[in-house]
C-alpha cells in the first residue's frame, strides 16, 4: 500500500475497470497522488484532495487532475460541496467521520475502492495507534447498508512488507457487477 515509487496499489488496479468510462473519480488523502495519476491516464477526470499538495506540484494545473488543498479533519466543511462521483479512491488514510460522507459522494453507479491499516499493524509499524487502525470487519460494516459490496479483505498483506490491512470495493445500486 505504501508504495515509494508511485505505483498505484494492486487492489486498485483490480477494481478500477468497474468505474465508469470517462467518469469522474475522488482521489482523497490523495498524497503525492499515485491514485489521482493511475485514473488520470485510464482517461478520468480527477479530483485529488489532500491537505498538503506539494506531492502533486509537478501536474499541470491545466490537466485532469484537480487539486484541493483541505485538512479533512480540521472540523471544516467538506470541501467538495454536493460533487458525486464515479469512483472514490482511498488507500493509507483512514478518519472515521468521512465514512458516511464517501457514500453520500458516490454517484449512482459509481465504485468505492478503499484500502487502509488495520488493527494488528502496531506489530509491523506504524501507525499503531487505535485511531487509525481499522477494527475488524469495520469498513464492512460502514458500507454494507448503503453500498453492494463487491470485494472485502482483512488480514495481514506481506508484499511487499507485512502489514495488516482492510480493503474493500463497493458500489452504488447495482446488484451485479463484472468482475
Amino acid at each position: 500500500m505504501n508504495d515509494p515509487l508511485g505505483i498505484p496499489s494492486p487492489w486498485a488496479r483490480r477494481f478500477a475497470h468497474l468505474v465508469e468510462k470517462g467518469g469522474a473519480v475522488l482521489d482523497l488523502a490523495a498524497g503525492a497522488g499515485r491514485h489521482a495519476r493511475f485514473f488520470a491516464g485510464r482517461g478520468h477526470p480527477v479530483v485529488a484532495v489532500d491537505r498538503n499538495l506539494d506531492g502533486m506540484a509537478d501536474l499541470d494545473p491545466e490537466g485532469p487532475v484537480e487539486q484541493v488543498k483541505a485538512d479533512l479533519e480540521d472540523g471544516s466543511p467538506w470541501p467538495l460541496g454536493d460533487r458525486q462521483f464515479a469512483g472514490i479512491i482511498v488507500s493509507n488514510y483512514l478518519h472515521r467521520p468521512l465514512l458516511p460522507r464517501l457514500a453520500a459522494a458516490l454517484a449512482p453507479g459509481g465504485v468505492l475502492i478503499y484500502e487502509t491499516f488495520a488493527v494488528g499493524q502496531a506489530a509491523f509499524g506504524r501507525p499503531s495507534s487505535a485511531d487509525y487502525l481499522l477494527r475488524p470487519n469495520e469498513l464492512l460494516h460502514a458500507f454494507a447498508d448503503a453500498l453492494t459490496i463487491v470485494a472485502f479483505e482483512h488480514g495481514i498483506d506481506y508484499a511487499p512488507g507485512p502489514k495488516a490491512v482492510q480493503r474493500l470495493a463497493a458500489v452504488k445500486g447495482r446488484d451485479l457487477v463484472p468482475l
